[in-house]
């Protein structure tokens, strides 16, 4: 179902790619629009495993898209470097594909908004508590079940 990587040269190997999805600030969850035309956004998340969580309003195109066809994409993109003389680029990116579930358990629900405060507000737990409780009933949690991931990279050679 899913192709190979034209470029074997370029595979970036499953742990690494795996630690670039884990480290990464923030990635792009790609979508079929429900007006047929592809839809893609940056967004935080967290992962653990094969599961990416995200949160958002309860509301709004990407749910009803996602209620049309819950199949995704979700990119991240590590270190670049632009390398003007040879007109081409250094890079590292991870690719995943799966299906999003909605509708999550309380405990779950929960559980992801936690991962999301360890990754981006470590120290910040208890405050992060008190706006989790306030706010919980206008947030939604999203989960994105990998089914395949792929990495590739171009590295640059170190100049002597």
């Amino acid at each position: 179902m899913f192709r190979e990587p034209r470029r074997k040269d370029r595979i970036l190997g499953n742990e690494e790619a795996r630690q670039l999805l884990r480290d990464g600030e923030y990635g792009y969850l790609s979508l079929c629009g429900i007006n047929g035309y592809g839809y893609g956004i940056p967004i935080s998340y967290a992962c653990e495993e094969n599961k990416i969580y995200f949160h958002c309003a309860p509301e709004g195109f990407k749910l009803d898209s996602i209620k049309e066809n819950n199949k995704a994409s979700f990119c991240v993109v590590g270190k670049t470097q632009v390398i003007p003389g040879d007109f081409s680029t250094a890079y590292e990116s991870t690719v995943v594909f799966g299906k999003i579930t909605e509708n999550l358990s309380v405990e779950e629900r929960l559980y992801a908004l936690r991962l999301l405060v360890k990754k981006y507000s470590p120290g910040y737990e208890q405050k992060a508590e008190k706006y989790i409780k306030a706010s919980f009933g206008r947030t939604n949690v999203l989960r994105l079940d990998i089914e395949h991931l792929t990495g590739k990279c171009k590295r640059i050679k170190p100049t002597p």
